[in-house]
């Protein structure tokens, strides 16, 4: 598939809209309610400006940092997402595979259309494992020993879906349970025969981590037992001892937008959490994660790990970002939009090399050798006067 032409994560998305099915674009891109949360991810990134510096010498500049006592090839990594194979088959497997070629992190997915176990023969030591604690803490502990055998570095439990969200667009879809596909979402999927003839060609769509949890049960029971384990209004704090107790490696809280939630994962153990309101697919009235940021970087000082998801689209996001306070930045949508315009083959390498170019190129323009290099005062209007 061509790639000529293709600059920007914005050219991506706008093709891989006319490439997929109305159905699958919208659950990629949409988001909870009125979708407030989402513009708010990006209006408040655009509100924010950069502060240049001249006449520094960064001709050895570089994107490479350090996280959780491994380097990586640039300050950002592939966000955990869930049903990514809608989008192509096998597009879990190309990102991981791309991601670690050119080193840099792929968060898989509790959600996620392939198992712990075949990404993790392709991942090796860059896989990182996202888990929904859920309701069935026996089922989250047999997911946490299957990342822990294949060889997850991280864990990443999260904890922003106490309940599922009203995802309009999804349901006007038929993207539900039970699943009741709408005629003009079926029309729309005979309008991209191409897409369809993959996904005809391809596995079964299902959350792999799951398939063998229910023997017997029938597609909607295992459906509904899935979507309780991916939700629990009655996870607490106490779960996250117990999670943080069976881990024997670096943990990560994703989720958290509120500073006193960011301290206690501090007090419980954590070594990092994730600032983010679940890409606006949760509750539409939160905060950009951008934007409360800052706050929870004062709150929690140098106790933390912050890594910021939610909005990040270009090389000057993960800049803005990291000056505002973040470690490490991970993307979700980007990717699968890389996928839909570009394919499997293509899609991930290049966006990977345009993020890291254009963050090399924010930097230097910013008179910064290194990612680690930017803090507060590289903000524009400055900190004090936000």
């Amino acid at each position: 598939m061509p790639t000529k032409g293709i600059f920007t994560t914005r050219q991506m998305e706008d093709i891989a809209r006319k490439r997929l099915p109305r159905a699958v674009f919208d659950f990629i891109e949409g988001g909870a309610g009125a979708e407030l949360a989402i513009a708010r991810n990006r209006s408040r990134f655009e509100e924010i400006a950069l502060l240049p510096q001249a006449l520094c010498d960064c001709a050895a500049a570089s994107a490479e940092v350090t996280i959780f006592g491994r380097r990586y090839a640039a300050p950002f990594g592939v966000a955990p997402m869930g049903f990514a194979d809608l989008v192509r088959p096998g597009t879990d497997r190309a990102l991981a595979r791309a991601a670690k070629a050119r080193n840099i992190p792929y968060v898989l997915s509790t959600a996620a259309t392939t198992a712990i176990e075949p990404i993790s023969a392709i991942a090796q030591d860059n896989l990182w494992f996202q888990l929904y604690p859920g309701s069935d803490e026996a089922m989250a502990a047999r997911l946490m020993e299957r990342a822990l055998k294949a060889g997850a570095t991280t864990l990443l439990a999260t904890v922003d879906i106490p309940v599922p969200a009203k995802r309009v667009r999804d349901r006007m879809n038929g993207l539900a349970i039970p699943l009741r596909p709408s005629l003009r979402t079926i029309l729309d999927v005979a309008r991209h025969p191409a897409w369809l003839m993959r996904a005809a060609l391809g596995e079964r769509l299902g959350m792999a981590n799951f398939m063998d949890s229910k023997g017997g049960m029938s597609g909607l029971a295992h459906a509904e037992f899935v979507s309780r384990q991916l939700s629990c209004p009655a996870l607490d704090w106490r779960r996250i001892e117990t999670i943080r107790k069976a881990w024997p490696h670096h943990l990560v809280i994703k989720g958290i937008l509120n500073p006193r939630d960011a301290l206690t994962a501090a007090k419980l153990g954590a070594n990092g959490i994730v600032v983010s309101n679940h890409g606006g697919r949760q509750l539409d009235a939160a905060p950009a994660s951008i934007e409360v940021l800052p706050a929870i970087r004062e709150a929690c000082g140098d106790a933390l790990t912050l890594i910021l998801d939610s909005g990040v689209r270009n090389g000057d996001d993960i800049a803005k970002s990291l000056a505002s306070g973040a470690d490490f930045v991970l993307l979700g949508r980007p990717f699968l939009y890389a996928v839909g315009s570009m394919g499997l083959e293509h899609g991930p390498a290049v966006i990977i090399d345009m993020l890291r170019e254009e963050l090399v190129n924010t930097l230097i323009h910013l008179g910064c050798a290194a990612p680690g290099e930017l803090n507060r005062e590289f903000l524009w209007p400055p900190a004090t006067s936000r």
